[in-house]
């Protein structure tokens, strides 16, 4: 049985992505998807897990009992062994169910990589990179206002599939791909810059 609307997954290890996350995406999401729902929407966020969780199964749970992932996608988020595991567990659902028109995965993108796999872009991803300030004060400036209406956006599109997600199955997997090595990514008019 499902127990979150939507699961957020991000490189948790990330010094701008995490404070982003937890500053500004996961409130704002949050807040405009509720907005959009007769029923309280129920978000799987990792840093409302209470001490003394076990927390690898805690995570595993939400996501096997999540309707839809949220993907923050940044360079080394296709190189995080618990990013890999949420994406690839959700994919396979999909595949699993015969999704082929409706993803269960939003795609958004906060910083540009140029190693994101092509199926980030075939899911038409929300390029949220002209708001991707982490700092808590960034939600008094102007450009909030934007960053808002982007998300609020998402929510939107998000209504369809947590209002009829597919029927909820014990035998779903949760798949663990190994990560791969971080390429070395070539910039446009630049040498060879390794991302690390």
């Amino acid at each position: 049985m499902y127990e979150y609307d939507v699961y957020i997954s991000y490189d948790r290890e990330s010094e701008t992505v995490s404070p982003w996350v937890r500053h500004h995406f996961h409130p704002r999401l949050r807040e405009l998807l509720d907005d959009n729902l007769v029923d309280k929407v129920r978000v799987f966020f990792d840093q409302d897990v209470g001490g003394g969780t076990k927390f690898p199964e805690a995570l595993y749970r939400a996501l096997h009992r999540t309707k839809v992932l949220v993907a923050v996608c940044s360079p080394k988020y296709f190189y995080n062994e618990w990013c890999l595991a949420e994406w690839h567990s959700m994919a396979g659902r999909e595949e699993h169910m015969g999704l082929h028109d409706t993803g269960l995965i939003f795609p958004v993108i906060y910083s540009d990589s140029y190693s994101f796999p092509d199926s980030v872009l075939r899911r038409n991803p929300v390029d949220l990179r002209d708001w991707n300030e982490p700092r808590p004060h960034y939600q008094d400036s102007p450009a909030y206002f934007d960053f808002r209406k982007q998300v609020g956006r998402l929510a939107e599109d998000m209504v369809r599939v947590v209002l009829e997600p597919p029927p909820w199955q014990r035998d779903w997997p949760i798949l663990r791909p190994v990560p791969g090595v971080l390429p070395t990514m070539r910039l446009p008019g630049r040498g060879a810059w390794p991302v690390r």
